[in-house]
């Protein structure tokens, strides 16, 4: 059968980040895209000039739409804003997604740094999806907003805040070290018990970063669809992303942080 993942984020009318970065990623990586939006933003390389909400009825008769036809194997997660947005979210995968896999990526703030998450929208996001994630991939700075901590800056406080986060009920989290520094990016697999994958990669210099959080999550997203294990799934992901960063410097678009290349293998 064809692997099919869903992707349950915004939209990116600059099409470096959310759906777009999210379908980009799935067609690379040899599996089919659908799509439930739950906001539109107008948006661009230099930053968020706007955000509209989809009305949580919408979003809910998306999900059903998608999940009552398609035989799909995998979900990605990403921007939902508001908590009303998640309830309907948290009860379409209840009704028509129980027993899937679930890659959340807590979107919470764009490259650019303008907020994409309401700030009464955390509490709903940690109490009704992180318990149903088989994936949490929190950056440094939105682990330390769902811990309500301050952010972590080495591995060892990695560890440690993503052994809490795993308190909250996800099944394993990718702490991503794409904040910190140093010459090494370095994600930690944080798994049941003392479960840990570390997973490093060269830290490396471009302006062309937008999208990175979404590219990874879909990743695994897709790994998953095609039936790879979490472990697998999370580093062909840190293998993908890694090229898609390398090859950011032969795009040119726009004038401020631009996309990674999602289709280095192809142009």
């Amino acid at each position: 059968m064809t692997p099919i993942a869903v992707t349950i984020a915004g939209s990116d009318s600059g099409g470096g980040a959310g759906i777009q970065a999210d379908l980009k990623t799935f067609s690379a990586l040899g599996v089919y895209g659908a799509s439930v939006i739950t906001a539109l933003t107008a948006q661009n390389t230099r930053g968020v000039q706007g955000v509209h909400d989809v009305p949580p009825d919408f979003v809910a008769l998306q999900i059903a739409s998608v999940f009552t036809d398609l035989a799909v194997r995998a979900v990605k997660v990403g921007m939902l804003s508001r908590a009303p947005i998640i309830a309907a979210v948290a009860e379409g995968l209840t009704a028509h997604a129980a027993g899937l896999p679930l890659v959340l990526d807590p979107v919470m703030v764009a490259t650019s740094g303008d907020r994409l998450l309401a700030d009464d929208a955390v509490a709903a996001l940690r109490e009704r999806l992180l318990p149903r994630a088989v994936l949490l991939t929190p950056n440094l700075p939105e682990a330390a907003v769902l811990l309500g901590e301050p952010e972590a800056r080495d591995e060892a406080a990695m560890l440690a805040q993503g052994r809490r986060l795993l308190g909250l009920g996800p099944r394993a989290v990718l702490m991503k070290g794409g904040h910190g520094s140093g010459p090494e990016s370095v994600d930690l697999l944080v798994g049941p018990g003392a479960a840990v994958t570390r997973l490093p990669g060269p830290r490396l210099t471009t302006r062309n970063t937008h999208g990175t959080g979404c590219t990874l999550s879909s990743a695994v997203a897709a790994g998953l669809a095609r039936g790879l294990s979490l472990e697998a799934a999370a580093r062909g992901a840190k293998h993908y992303l890694a090229a898609a960063l390398a090859a950011a410097e032969r795009l040119t678009i726009g004038h401020g942080h631009g996309p990674v290349h999602h289709f280095h293998a192809v142009w």
